[in-house]
């Protein structure tokens, strides 16, 4: 069984590894704030700290984010709303989620809170292969199949959220409409850097196999032009906090140290099972670096655009002394 973890974040150039830990209550403008508006601030909701971030670069000072998750200690999957989060949701003018089956708990609030506010569902918006259709949840025996409902490691998507947050924004709050489409755009300009630096991790790597923990990041590694070796059935498992097999587990150790090995391992600092740590020995063994990503903000960062750029400057570090 995967356990929650929360470690440190380590944010200097060139590392090949980045750990991640819980982000502080006000990380990104988000955190236990009551999300009703003060000062003719916009109440917005996020399901966690990375859509926050998201809200308050698009929304600035203009905008009042909480987060419902701020922590990596807290499990979207497996976390339990309180009455909080619900008032919050209720008095939102805004709400955002992931959606796809990663935060059922916020759609939940949403449905039991009545709130007529507009709600920004990410996979629903991503119009990535396999997303669920607007209109569908996953519990209305809609089948949408093996989707990776890791959207905000997904750069268009996350481009998408922002240029949705600044049109609700600007119809809840029409006299700043401009300023939200202007940050918008300004944040747009941000994840074009973004976007350069998967670029040229795909021009010096492009079809260099790695292996991962979870999916977490496949949506940005497969941008770059990497290719995941790890065993679908291994991934999953742990994703779903299972042992795999021990032959699922074998063949993930084959391809880290067998006689042709990946480049790097990519890790989800967040969570872990004696699994993935055999998988990380194995690698460290190997001489391989690993790479941890998070799902959360890491402690001390506020910005969606920094904690990205710190994880892909990791990466790159990793493949270029790996090659």
């Amino acid at each position: 069984m995967r356990t929650r973890l929360a470690t440190t974040f380590l944010a200097a150039a060139g590392l090949l590894s980045l750990t991640a830990c819980g982000a502080g209550s006000d990380a990104g403008g988000t955190g236990s704030a009551p999300a009703s508006a003060t000062d003719g601030k916009v109440a917005v909701v996020a399901s966690t700290d990375v859509y926050g971030s998201i809200a308050s670069a698009v929304g600035g000072d203009l905008v009042q984010v909480t987060s419902l998750i701020d922590s990596p200690d807290a499990d979207p999957h497996e976390y339990e709303s309180t009455p909080a989060d619900a008032a919050n949701v209720a008095r939102a003018a805004l709400v955002v989620v992931n959606g796809g089956g990663y935060d059922d708990f916020a759609s939940r609030l949403v449905e039991s809170s009545g709130t007529k506010a507009p709600v920004i569902d990410a996979v629903q918006l991503s119009g990535l292969p396999g997303a669920p259709e607007a209109g569908h949840t996953d519990g209305d025996g809609h089948d949408h199949g093996e989707f990776n409902e890791h959207v905000w490691y997904s750069l268009p998507t996350v481009r998408k959220v922002a240029d949705e947050i600044a049109k609700d924004l600007g119809t809840a709050d029409p006299g700043n409409a401009g300023t939200y489409t202007a940050n918008a755009q300004r944040f747009g300009a941000d994840l074009d850097g973004l976007q350069q630096k998967v670029d040229t991790i795909k021009a010096a790597h492009s079809g260099q196999r790695i292996a991962v923990t979870e999916p977490v990041p496949l949506y940005l590694t497969e941008a770059a032009g990497l290719q995941n070796a790890t065993p679908e059935a291994f991934s999953a498992a742990v994703e779903e906090g299972t042992d795999p097999a021990a032959a699922v587990l074998a063949s993930t150790l084959q391809v880290v140290d067998g006689p042709d090995p990946v480049k790097a391992v990519v890790a989800n600092s967040q969570t872990e099972s004696p699994s993935t740590r055999k998988v990380e020995e194995a690698a460290k063994a190997k001489g391989l670096p690993v790479v941890e990503v998070s799902e959360t903000l890491p402690e001390g960062v506020h910005s969606y655009v920094a904690w990205q750029g710190t994880q892909l400057d990791a990466l790159a570090g990793a493949l270029s002394a790996a090659a």
